[in-house]
Protein backbone atom coordinates (compact mmCIF):
# COMPACT_ATOMS: atom_id res chain seq x y z
CA UNK A 1 0.00 0.00 0.00
CA UNK A 2 1.49 3.36 -0.99
CA UNK A 3 1.75 6.25 1.41
CA UNK A 4 -0.83 8.21 -0.54
CA UNK A 5 -3.39 5.45 0.12
CA UNK A 6 -2.88 5.53 3.89
CA UNK A 7 -4.49 8.21 6.04
CA UNK A 8 -1.67 8.31 8.56
CA UNK A 9 -3.09 11.29 10.46
CA UNK A 10 -6.37 9.40 10.76
CA UNK A 11 -4.60 6.30 12.06
CA UNK A 12 -2.72 8.38 14.63
CA UNK A 13 -5.93 10.04 15.75
CA UNK A 14 -7.69 6.71 16.27
CA UNK A 15 -4.65 5.23 18.05
CA UNK A 16 -4.39 8.19 20.43
CA UNK A 17 -8.13 8.00 21.11
CA UNK A 18 -7.87 4.29 21.94
CA UNK A 19 -5.04 4.94 24.40
CA UNK A 20 -6.74 7.95 25.99
CA UNK A 21 -10.10 6.19 26.34
CA UNK A 22 -8.57 2.94 27.53
CA UNK A 23 -10.13 0.63 24.97
CA UNK A 24 -11.60 0.05 21.53
CA UNK A 25 -15.26 0.32 22.52
CA UNK A 26 -14.90 3.65 24.34
CA UNK A 27 -12.81 5.09 21.50
CA UNK A 28 -15.31 3.82 18.94
CA UNK A 29 -18.16 5.67 20.66
CA UNK A 30 -16.32 8.99 20.55
CA UNK A 31 -15.27 8.44 16.94
CA UNK A 32 -18.70 7.19 15.82
CA UNK A 33 -17.16 3.96 14.59
CA UNK A 34 -17.81 0.34 15.47
CA UNK A 35 -15.40 -1.39 17.89
CA UNK A 36 -14.66 -3.90 15.14
CA UNK A 37 -13.63 -1.12 12.74
CA UNK A 38 -11.35 0.41 15.37
CA UNK A 39 -9.78 -2.97 16.13
CA UNK A 40 -9.14 -3.68 12.45
CA UNK A 41 -7.64 -0.23 11.93
CA UNK A 42 -5.25 -0.79 14.87
CA UNK A 43 -4.28 -4.19 13.47
CA UNK A 44 -3.52 -2.63 10.07
CA UNK A 45 -1.47 0.09 11.73
CA UNK A 46 0.62 -2.44 13.66
CA UNK A 47 1.10 -4.52 10.50
CA UNK A 48 2.21 -1.47 8.52
CA UNK A 49 4.64 -0.40 11.24
CA UNK A 50 5.87 -3.94 11.77
CA UNK A 51 5.58 -3.80 15.55
CA UNK A 52 3.05 -4.31 18.32
CA UNK A 53 1.82 -1.04 19.84
CA UNK A 54 -0.71 -2.39 22.33
CA UNK A 55 -0.61 -5.35 24.64
CA UNK A 56 -4.16 -6.64 24.82
CA UNK A 57 -5.76 -8.53 27.69
CA UNK A 58 -9.34 -9.31 28.58
CA UNK A 59 -9.64 -6.20 30.75
CA UNK A 60 -7.01 -3.65 29.86
CA UNK A 61 -4.85 -2.28 27.09
CA UNK A 62 -1.21 -1.57 27.87
CA UNK A 63 1.22 0.34 25.69
CA UNK A 64 4.31 -1.55 24.64
CA UNK A 65 7.62 0.40 24.68
CA UNK A 66 7.19 0.91 20.93
CA UNK A 67 3.58 1.96 21.51
CA UNK A 68 4.62 4.51 24.11
CA UNK A 69 7.12 6.08 21.70
CA UNK A 70 4.55 6.13 18.88
CA UNK A 71 1.90 7.60 21.21
CA UNK A 72 4.19 10.45 22.28
CA UNK A 73 5.12 11.19 18.67
CA UNK A 74 1.48 11.02 17.59
CA UNK A 75 0.45 13.50 20.27
CA UNK A 76 3.08 15.97 19.08
CA UNK A 77 2.22 15.53 15.41
CA UNK A 78 -1.54 15.81 15.89
CA UNK A 79 -1.19 18.85 18.14
CA UNK A 80 1.17 20.41 15.59
CA UNK A 81 -1.39 19.81 12.85
CA UNK A 82 -4.15 21.31 14.98
CA UNK A 83 -2.08 24.38 15.76
CA UNK A 84 -1.11 24.80 12.11
CA UNK A 85 -4.77 24.79 11.12
CA UNK A 86 -5.73 27.24 13.86
CA UNK A 87 -2.70 29.37 13.08
CA UNK A 88 -3.96 29.87 9.53
CA UNK A 89 -6.33 32.38 11.10
CA UNK A 90 -4.98 35.72 12.28
CA UNK A 91 -6.32 35.48 15.82
CA UNK A 92 -5.12 32.06 16.91
CA UNK A 93 -5.86 31.35 20.57
CA UNK A 94 -4.46 28.55 22.73
CA UNK A 95 -7.17 25.93 23.05
CA UNK A 96 -7.80 22.42 24.25
CA UNK A 97 -7.59 20.44 27.46
CA UNK A 98 -4.59 20.54 29.81
CA UNK A 99 -4.03 17.68 32.24
CA UNK A 100 -2.31 19.24 35.26
CA UNK A 101 -1.01 17.21 38.19
CA UNK A 102 0.12 19.10 41.28
CA UNK A 103 1.18 18.45 44.83
CA UNK A 104 -1.66 19.05 47.28
CA UNK A 105 0.13 21.90 49.05
CA UNK A 106 0.95 23.79 45.86
CA UNK A 107 -2.54 23.16 44.53
CA UNK A 108 -4.23 24.44 47.69
CA UNK A 109 -2.12 27.46 48.52
CA UNK A 110 -0.88 28.74 45.15
CA UNK A 111 -2.59 27.15 42.15
CA UNK A 112 -6.28 27.21 43.11
CA UNK A 113 -6.42 30.99 43.77
CA UNK A 114 -4.85 31.59 40.34
CA UNK A 115 -7.08 29.35 38.23
CA UNK A 116 -10.00 31.78 37.76
CA UNK A 117 -7.64 34.35 36.24
CA UNK A 118 -6.01 31.79 33.94
CA UNK A 119 -9.35 30.46 32.70
CA UNK A 120 -10.60 34.00 32.11
CA UNK A 121 -7.48 34.79 30.06
CA UNK A 122 -7.81 31.61 27.97
CA UNK A 123 -11.50 30.72 27.64
CA UNK A 124 -10.79 28.09 24.98
CA UNK A 125 -8.66 26.06 27.42
CA UNK A 126 -10.11 23.53 29.85
CA UNK A 127 -8.22 22.11 32.82
CA UNK A 128 -8.19 18.66 34.33
CA UNK A 129 -6.47 19.12 37.73
CA UNK A 130 -5.33 16.24 39.94
CA UNK A 131 -3.87 16.94 43.40
CA UNK A 132 -1.52 14.29 44.75
CA UNK A 133 1.99 14.14 46.18
CA UNK A 134 2.57 10.74 44.61
CA UNK A 135 5.14 10.57 41.82
CA UNK A 136 3.39 10.27 38.47
CA UNK A 137 4.49 8.99 35.09
CA UNK A 138 3.55 11.81 32.74
CA UNK A 139 3.23 9.47 29.78
CA UNK A 140 1.31 6.71 31.53
CA UNK A 141 -1.06 9.17 33.23
CA UNK A 142 -1.48 11.31 30.07
CA UNK A 143 -0.31 14.33 32.06
CA UNK A 144 0.76 17.55 30.34
CA UNK A 145 2.31 19.31 33.34
CA UNK A 146 3.19 18.12 36.86
CA UNK A 147 4.19 20.49 39.67
CA UNK A 148 6.57 18.78 42.08
CA UNK A 149 8.91 19.58 44.95
CA UNK A 150 12.44 18.32 45.41
CA UNK A 151 15.46 17.70 43.18
CA UNK A 152 14.87 16.74 39.58
CA UNK A 153 15.79 13.26 38.50
CA UNK A 154 17.56 12.60 35.24
CA UNK A 155 14.91 11.89 32.64
CA UNK A 156 13.68 12.86 29.21
CA UNK A 157 11.42 15.49 30.79
CA UNK A 158 11.84 19.26 30.80
CA UNK A 159 11.20 21.61 33.73
CA UNK A 160 10.50 25.24 34.60
CA UNK A 161 11.58 26.29 38.08
CA UNK A 162 8.77 27.84 40.10
CA UNK A 163 10.85 28.92 43.06
CA UNK A 164 12.33 27.72 46.31
CA UNK A 165 10.90 27.41 49.80
CA UNK A 166 12.48 26.88 53.19
CA UNK A 167 11.35 24.10 55.48
CA UNK A 168 10.23 24.55 59.08
CA UNK A 169 8.96 22.57 62.06
CA UNK A 170 5.57 23.71 63.38
CA UNK A 171 2.95 22.76 65.94
CA UNK A 172 -0.28 24.20 67.30
CA UNK A 173 -0.26 26.22 70.54
CA UNK A 174 -2.76 23.72 71.98
CA UNK A 175 -0.43 20.77 71.33
CA UNK A 176 2.54 22.55 72.89
CA UNK A 177 0.44 23.57 75.89
CA UNK A 178 -0.37 19.91 76.52
CA UNK A 179 3.03 18.38 75.79
CA UNK A 180 5.56 21.19 76.26
CA UNK A 181 7.79 22.94 73.74
CA UNK A 182 10.94 21.00 72.77
CA UNK A 183 14.16 22.98 73.14
CA UNK A 184 16.56 20.47 71.57
CA UNK A 185 16.74 17.55 69.16
CA UNK A 186 16.70 15.13 72.09
CA UNK A 187 13.52 16.68 73.51
CA UNK A 188 11.92 16.65 70.05
CA UNK A 189 12.30 12.88 69.92
CA UNK A 190 9.85 12.59 72.82
CA UNK A 191 7.08 14.23 70.77
CA UNK A 192 4.55 12.91 68.27
CA UNK A 193 6.24 13.66 64.95
CA UNK A 194 3.92 13.57 61.94
CA UNK A 195 5.45 12.79 58.56
CA UNK A 196 4.84 11.62 55.01
CA UNK A 197 4.06 7.98 54.29
CA UNK A 198 6.40 7.81 51.31
CA UNK A 199 10.18 8.04 50.99
CA UNK A 200 11.52 11.59 50.87
CA UNK A 201 14.77 12.88 49.41
CA UNK A 202 16.02 13.55 52.95
CA UNK A 203 14.89 11.11 55.60
CA UNK A 204 14.34 12.60 59.06
CA UNK A 205 14.37 16.22 60.22
CA UNK A 206 17.76 18.01 60.15
CA UNK A 207 18.61 20.39 63.00
CA UNK A 208 21.67 22.43 63.95
CA UNK A 209 23.30 21.61 67.26
CA UNK A 210 26.34 23.78 67.78
CA UNK A 211 28.60 23.22 64.79
CA UNK A 212 26.98 19.91 63.92
CA UNK A 213 23.98 18.92 61.86
CA UNK A 214 21.90 16.19 63.46
CA UNK A 215 18.94 14.33 62.02
CA UNK A 216 15.93 13.53 64.16
CA UNK A 217 14.17 10.35 62.99
CA UNK A 218 10.47 10.72 62.41
CA UNK A 219 8.16 8.57 64.49
CA UNK A 220 4.54 9.32 65.24
CA UNK A 221 1.06 7.90 65.27
CA UNK A 222 0.08 9.43 61.94
CA UNK A 223 1.54 9.50 58.45
CA UNK A 224 -0.09 11.12 55.44
CA UNK A 225 0.31 11.05 51.69
CA UNK A 226 0.44 14.83 51.27
CA UNK A 227 1.59 17.94 53.06
CA UNK A 228 -1.86 19.50 53.21
CA UNK A 229 -3.16 16.62 55.33
CA UNK A 230 -0.17 16.97 57.67
CA UNK A 231 -0.81 20.71 57.98
CA UNK A 232 -4.43 20.13 58.93
CA UNK A 233 -3.46 17.50 61.51
CA UNK A 234 -0.90 19.86 63.04
CA UNK A 235 -3.50 22.64 63.25
CA UNK A 236 -5.84 20.16 64.96
CA UNK A 237 -3.19 19.53 67.62
CA UNK A 238 -2.36 15.94 66.70
CA UNK A 239 1.40 16.46 66.70
CA UNK A 240 4.44 18.31 65.36
CA UNK A 241 5.29 18.31 61.66
CA UNK A 242 7.83 19.75 59.22
CA UNK A 243 6.51 21.47 56.11
CA UNK A 244 7.33 23.99 53.40
CA UNK A 245 7.13 27.51 54.80
CA UNK A 246 4.69 28.82 52.19
CA UNK A 247 2.10 26.20 53.19
CA UNK A 248 1.95 27.35 56.83
CA UNK A 249 2.38 31.11 56.31
CA UNK A 250 -1.29 31.92 56.88
CA UNK A 251 -1.51 29.58 59.89
CA UNK A 252 1.51 31.26 61.49
CA UNK A 253 0.04 34.72 60.90
CA UNK A 254 -3.30 33.64 62.41
CA UNK A 255 -1.69 31.91 65.39
CA UNK A 256 -3.02 28.48 64.47
CA UNK A 257 0.57 27.20 64.27
CA UNK A 258 3.85 28.39 65.77
CA UNK A 259 7.47 27.64 64.80
CA UNK A 260 9.32 24.99 66.79
CA UNK A 261 13.13 24.95 67.21
CA UNK A 262 13.42 27.75 64.65
CA UNK A 263 16.79 28.81 66.07
CA UNK A 264 18.13 25.39 65.12
CA UNK A 265 16.60 25.37 61.65
CA UNK A 266 19.48 24.56 59.24
CA UNK A 267 17.83 26.60 56.49
CA UNK A 268 17.58 23.77 53.98
CA UNK A 269 15.59 24.63 50.87
CA UNK A 270 13.25 22.73 48.58
CA UNK A 271 12.82 23.56 44.90
CA UNK A 272 9.52 23.48 43.04
CA UNK A 273 9.33 22.76 39.31
CA UNK A 274 6.70 22.47 36.63
CA UNK A 275 7.71 19.30 34.80
CA UNK A 276 6.60 18.57 31.25
CA UNK A 277 7.48 16.66 28.11
CA UNK A 278 9.00 19.10 25.67
CA UNK A 279 12.02 17.58 24.02
CA UNK A 280 12.66 18.42 20.42
CA UNK A 281 11.50 22.00 20.91
CA UNK A 282 7.82 21.20 20.49
CA UNK A 283 5.32 22.48 23.02
CA UNK A 284 1.58 22.96 22.40
CA UNK A 285 0.43 26.55 22.78
CA UNK A 286 -1.99 25.65 25.58
CA UNK A 287 0.84 24.09 27.62
CA UNK A 288 3.21 26.94 26.85
CA UNK A 289 0.83 29.62 28.12
CA UNK A 290 0.18 27.65 31.31
CA UNK A 291 3.90 27.29 32.00
CA UNK A 292 4.43 31.01 31.39
CA UNK A 293 1.49 31.84 33.66
CA UNK A 294 2.79 29.67 36.50
CA UNK A 295 6.35 30.99 36.11
CA UNK A 296 5.05 34.54 36.50
CA UNK A 297 2.20 34.28 38.99
CA UNK A 298 2.54 30.85 40.55
CA UNK A 299 5.96 31.12 42.09
CA UNK A 300 6.88 29.60 45.42
CA UNK A 301 8.73 31.79 47.87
Amino acid sequence: MSRTEVNRFGEMDVFVRVVDMGGFSAAARTLRMTPSAVSKLMARLETRLGTRLLSRSTRTLQLTPEGTAFYESSLRILADLEEAERGAGAAEQPAGRIRLNTSASYGTHILTPLLPEFLALYPAISLNVVQTDAIVDLYAERTDVAVRAGPLKNSSLMARKLGTTRMMIVASPAYLARHGTPASAVELEAHNRLDFCYRRTVEGWPLKEGNKLVTVPVAGNLQASDGEALRQMAVAGVGITRLAAFTVRDDLAAGRLVPVLEQQNPGDLEDFHAVFSGQGGYLPARVRVLLDFLAEGGRVG
